[in-house]
């Protein structure tokens, strides 16, 4: 993250790693992470405003019902990242959030099982293993329930994101703050 850019500044120390329980908020980070797929963080950060707006508050219900001729519209909107593919994903990934949750499965408490419940701790210096472990197991869950760009990667990034794995650095403040 460049220390002086404003924007990933007030993310790090307002959002990254603050465990989040929320289904629609984790449904939203989920699919921003899988946004970045082959870009930098920044870019969708200064792109989030508009896929709340666009994307009707990542509210599962109204984005599944989102259409083809709406994925064109998207894809054409300078606002987003361009891409039908990461778009077609927003609308299948809300798709498989409402049919996991018709199961009678929250789609917080389905994240939150891969760390059994608890944030695991990292040093914020390598990859913590479990988490490794927890992310692919994660992904390949996720994939198998019909969810699209969550593969091992994206789902480690969005545990990290979403305070299922804190990995910030041992001399962070954010850490200390984080931690119970």
């Amino acid at each position: 993250m460049p220390p002086d850019d404003p924007l990933y500044i007030r993310y790090h120390d307002e959002e990254w790693g603050v465990p989040v329980r929320d289904g629609t908020a984790l449904f939203t980070l989920l699919c921003l992470e899988g946004q970045q797929a082959g870009l930098s963080w920044r870019t969708v950060l200064s792109r989030r405003d508009a896929y709340m707006e666009l994307f009707h508050g990542f509210d599962p219900v109204h984005v599944a019902r989102l259409t083809e001729a709406d994925v064109d519209r998207l894809s054409a909107d300078v606002r987003l990242i361009r891409h039908r593919g990461k778009i077609r994903a927003i609308v299948k990934n809300a798709g498989a959030l409402i049919a996991l949750e018709a199961s009678g499965t929250p789609f917080a408490t389905h994240l939150w099982s891969f760390v059994e419940g608890e944030t695991l701790l990292g040093d914020g210096n390598r990859p913590h293993p479990a988490a490794m472990a927890a992310a692919r197991s994660m992904s390949r869950d996720l994939s198998g329930r019909g969810f699209a760009f969550v593969g091992p990667t994206i789902c480690y990034a969005f545990m990290q994101a979403a305070g299922l794995v804190m990995d910030h650095d041992q001399g962070c403040c954010r850490r200390s703050a984080l931690l119970p």
